[in-house]
């Protein structure tokens, strides 16, 4: 892997590139914390060659918008359904936009 390669990985979301550590700093909240998301399963980080845990910048929202949840009274347990409630109602809501298209590009009543 070149230098050019990691940092074109910088910009991708789902590079695993911050420890549990920075990632806990980054949030405000504890390593802890990241250690029950991860028991929860609402996310899952990598693993180094060391076995330490790393996070994306994806995980890390997922993460912040327990934290917001938790911060306002939810248990953990549910915050973390919650999210994943609502991850499955957004890919829900995007399948039927796209098939509602797709009956429309077919639909010769509805050409123009």
């Amino acid at each position: 892997m070149t230098a050019g390669d990691s940092f074109g990985r910088l910009d991708d979301d789902d590079y695993p590139a911050y420890t549990m550590g920075r990632a806990a700093e980054l949030l405000g909240t504890t390593q802890g914390f990241l250690r029950a998301l991860g028991e929860a399963r609402l996310i899952t980080p990598l693993r180094s060659e060391g076995g330490h845990r790393r996070y994306s910048r994806y995980q890390l929202r997922i993460a912040a918008r327990a934290r917001e949840l938790v911060d306002h009274g939810t248990p953990i347990e549910a915050a973390c359904r919650i999210i994943i409630l609502e991850d499955q109602l957004e890919e829900a809501q995007r399948i039927n936009a796209e098939y509602r298209r797709a009956a429309q590009s077919t639909d010769p009543t509805t050409a123009t």
